[in-house]
């Protein structure tokens, strides 16, 4: 069986050679091979000349930005994989998360498995364990919600990015969303196929917008607006 692994990236000149060195280390069973695409979003940064550097990768580039999700459904499209990856590449997901992310998949347990944030991560509003953008992690529980009532699945973080799932199911599948928008309009049309969606906890270190972070509270809105969008139009 092969793992195709997408790396979207943006601007990401700080991290990305150390999440692809720890990419490249995770091991799987041996009747496992992988693939590492890096599909680079016309960054104009230091991230090009970083990748052309880096063995054993293919490398697409975009001429212009186009989004992240835009990015990830290159990533599909040259993918030779049974199952897909989805791992940023700002080292806020942990790409040891990888293994516990398939083996649900490999097991004929699920066809997509979402890696949450959420899950046992509780709100604190003060203390040294202090809850880092608690207005994103209140917004990811109210997304998580709207969709759990729209589509009858329970997710406690439909937002993550950090997701596995067979290729076959979204082979046919057509995407319109270009950006941040692409996480709700791939989870509606995944949950409207009929497939549930099995989530499991992993690990996360949230950065703040000082150090890169791109999504806004535009994207809640507009993630809101394709929930309910895809709900009842394809």
């Amino acid at each position: 069986m092969k793992l195709s692994i997408i790396i979207p990236v943006y601007n990401e000149e700080r991290t990305v050679a150390e999440v692809i060195k720890r990419v490249k280390k995770v091991k799987f069973p041996a009747n496992i091979s992988r693939e590492v695409i890096v599909v680079n979003d016309a960054s104009i940064d230091k991230t090009g000349k970083i990748l052309k550097k880096i063995d054993g990768i293919k490398i697409y580039t975009h001429g212009t930005n186009q989004g992240k999700g835009a990015a990830v459904m290159t990533g599909v499209k040259y993918s030779k994989g049974d199952v897909v990856v989805i791992q940023d590449a700002d080292l806020e997901y942990d790409p040891d998360d990888i293994t516990r992310l398939i083996t649900p998949i490999l097991q004929n347990k699920a066809q997509a498995v979402y890696g949450s944030r959420l899950k046992n991560y509780p709100l604190r509003l003060s203390g040294k364990r202090k809850t880092p953008l608690i207005t994103h992690y209140l917004g990811n529980k109210l997304l998580s919600f709207i969709t759990s009532f729209l589509y009858g699945n329970y997710l406690s973080d439909m937002e993550t990015g950090h997701k596995a799932f067979k290729k076959s199911i979204i082979a046919g599948m057509k995407i319109h969303s270009k950006r941040f928008d692409f996480e709700p309009e791939f989870t509606a049309k995944v949950l409207k196929m009929g497939h549930k969606i099995l989530e499991i906890p992993i690990k996360v270190k949230p950065r703040g917008y000082d150090e890169g972070k791109k999504i806004t509270w535009r994207d809640g809105f507009r993630a809101v607006w394709i929930l309910i969008k895809y709900r009842f139009v394809d």
